[in-house]
């Protein structure tokens, strides 16, 4: 007996059928490796770096806080031990303004510092030589056997300097070749400065000043100023009207 052909419906149902496409399977994650996980120091490395690039200074403070704490425990504990000596000494001029002091590790007093401040007598526009008056002021300086005196006026419309001291036609030059560097203003140039609430040697004065310098070190050997054969010590005033300047004088060295 021949067979007859079987319908569609007796097909097995895990034939595939060609006329479809086959069927897509989900994605299992059994078959891909884990997502990479961003750990929590990672993060913090990443974001200390993002902060240091837009604020480096912070780097700096960061690097520098432990130095500053160790400044500051040794100062305080220096200051604490009672053996440094800072005392006011007697002098002719303003004694409250004079001072000594020591090294708390120098038994022997050698190593010293001294401060002092002195006034210059008022004077006009001018440069003068202080090499004498400073040493009247300062007589400290003949008990040093090395060291050095540092000379600074603390005001800007004057200035010291180092310069010839024998030819008084110097000073007045050096006066005239100032103004004619820095003029006043005048009626060809009245506004030449912006600055005038003194006058018009106001503006001037400050310039000159900043030219010429507002301190002097000289060095110290058996109790005198290694200053060379035509050198003095001068006291530049830029001001028309006189005015009395302070200067403060620090010496550093080793007592004889």
């Amino acid at each position: 007996m021949p067979s007859q052909p079987t319908s569609d419906s007796d097909e097995e149902p895990n034939q595939p059928n060609p006329r479809q496409p086959p069927p897509i399977r989900p994605l299992s994650l059994e078959h891909h490796p884990n997502p990479p996980v961003i750990s929590s120091t990672t993060t913090l490395i990443f974001f200390l770096i993002l902060i240091l690039a837009f604020f480096p200074g912070i780097f700096h403070f960061l690097w520098a806080f432990p130095l500053h704490c160790v400044n500051l425990l040794f100062s305080l504990g220096f200051r604490g031990s009672g053996s440094s000596h800072l005392s006011p000494t007697t002098g002719s001029h303003n004694p409250a303004d004079s001072y000594t002091y020591s090294s708390p590790n120098n038994k022997n007093n050698v190593n010293m510092w001294y401060q002092k401040q002195f006034s210059l007598p008022a004077r006009s526009r001018g440069s003068y030589l202080i090499t004498s008056e400073v040493l009247e002021a300062l007589p400290q300086i003949k008990e040093y056997k090395v060291g050095l005196l540092n000379l600074f006026v603390q005001h800007t419309s004057c200035a010291l300097s180092l310069n010839e001291n024998w030819d008084p036609d110097v000073r007045e030059d050096m006066s005239d070749t100032l103004d004619r560097i820095v003029p006043e203003a005048g009626p060809k140039n009245p506004t030449l400065y912006r600055h005038d609430a003194e006058g018009p040697d106001d503006l001037p004065a400050h310039v000159k000043s900043a030219l010429i310098g507002a301190s002097v070190t000289i060095p110290i050997k058996d109790g005198k100023l290694q200053t060379g054969t035509w050198q003095g010590i001068w006291y530049l005033e830029f001001r028309a009207a006189k005015h009395t300047r302070r200067v403060v004088a620090t010496i550093q060295g080793e007592k004889a």
